[in-house]
């Protein structure tokens, strides 16, 4: 059995696909970008970093895959944030994923964070989102 390539990658592009994939969330937001257009208006989501670990099984190669998401918006506090992480969460937590070239196993919701950007003039609000995504070689 040959190692697998990593599924990084590939778990982005299925996360990207099931949350482009939803009218409600993207009634929500003006977009979801991996790199952020200069001009781009509030409220948007930014998929962020991600780490990678083994988890090997006997006689099978497994990896998680946890990747952050950040929801940004200029709302006047964090209700419309909020309201964007529970759709992303809905979406995600324990969830099925088509991963190309992989198995799913499981996504788990981690943790999320509300921030307040505290450069002048304070009017952006941002939830970070971080979640789980075990997967295996078919």
């Amino acid at each position: 059995m040959s190692t697998p390539p990593a599924p990084m990658l590939p778990v982005q592009g299925a996360i990207d696909a099931r949350l482009r994939g939803d009218t409600e969330l993207m009634g929500m937001v003006d977009g979801l970008y991996d790199y952020v257009p200069e001009t781009c208006p509030y409220p948007f989501i930014v998929t962020g970093e991600a780490i990678e670990t083994p988890d090997d099984r006997h006689g099978s190669f497994g990896r998680q895959t946890v990747v952050t998401l950040h929801v940004w918006s200029q709302y006047r506090g964090y209700a419309q944030v909020l309201r964007i992480g529970a759709r992303v969460t809905a979406l995600l937590d324990h969830q099925p994923l088509t991963v190309p070239g992989l198995a799913h196993v499981v996504t788990r919701f981690e943790f999320s964070q509300t921030l307040t950007d505290p450069e002048p003039p304070g009017n952006i609000r941002h939830v970070v989102l971080r979640y789980r995504v075990v997967t295996e070689q078919t």
